[in-house]
């Protein structure tokens, strides 16, 4: 979920993956394809508004 969130915001230009295996980076690609919903893209959006900086 974070990689396709990440994949579709506009200012987005590329993403760091760790993969350590071929499955994991088979399911890194593939959340390119993955389309989250705009209800899931909101919320995700209000939980970054909250919380902007987890660090204390």
């Amino acid at each position: 979920m974070a990689l396709s969130f990440a994949y579709h915001r506009w200012f987005v230009t590329s993403t760091i993956i760790g993969a350590t295996s071929m499955a994991q980076l088979k399911e890194n690609i593939d959340a390119w394809q993955t389309k989250l919903s705009p209800e899931v893209m909101q919320e995700i959006e209000g939980l970054h508004l909250t919380m902007m900086n987890p660090a204390p």
